[in-house]
């Protein structure tokens, strides 16, 4: 474990559809830099040549959890916080913790310096979302698989309970940015 002086970390939490890529670019709009759970699959599948594809990446989220721990992704990511604290960067997003290992991971490594937001909408509104989003569209079949896998499978409920803050992702996209502005304030996540 390194300390690192004066170091916020906020992390975003949800089901899938709950905002949390919304979230994540608000911040990085305003420019902080972020760690992208999910994109260490993305790289670590195309190191290996394995196509993407809801399938494809359900098989491999739960093959690397099986062959390199259950937290393979929080290591990955506390590599990335530390070098960028090294570089200077002291308030970093985490975008999507997903399991309950990788959450207890990273609260143990920064203990007393990450903020968990989790992220929630209303189901209709979360499969809607994501039969109409331009990245990797969802039907609401798919999305509901998707939700028992991460519940049941990945145990991404574990961080939504344990999260310091709950943003509800119901209204308008400035209602959403205020919320996230107002903890964001409040915990001292500023430039």
């Amino acid at each position: 474990m390194t300390h690192h002086e004066n170091l916020k970390l906020i992390a975003f939490v949800g089901l899938t559809g709950a905002g949390k890529s919304t979230a994540v670019e608000h911040f990085t709009n305003k420019g902080f830099p972020k760690i992208y759970f999910g994109g260490f699959a993305y790289d670590i599948m195309a190191e290996r040549g394995i196509p993407k594809g809801e399938q494809q990446e359900k098989d491999f989220r739960v093959a690397i959890r099986k062959t390199d721990g259950e937290d393979v992704y929080a290591k990955l990511a506390i590599d990335q916080v530390h070098h960028l604290a090294d570089a200077g960067q002291h308030r970093i997003i985490l975008d999507g913790i997903y399991s309950w290992d990788e959450y207890k991971t990273i609260k143990h490594e920064f203990p007393g310096e990450m903020t968990t937001i989790a992220l929630v909408a209303p189901k209709h509104m979360r499969y809607h979302w994501l039969q109409n989003r331009e990245d990797r569209p969802q039907t609401p079949e798919i999305s509901q698989q998707r939700d028992y896998n991460e519940i049941e499978d990945i145990k991404k409920g574990g961080p939504i309970a344990m999260a310091d803050y709950y943003v509800t992702n119901n209204e308008n996209v400035e209602h959403f940015y205020k919320q996230l502005d107002a903890i964001a304030e409040q915990v001292g996540f500023t430039s």
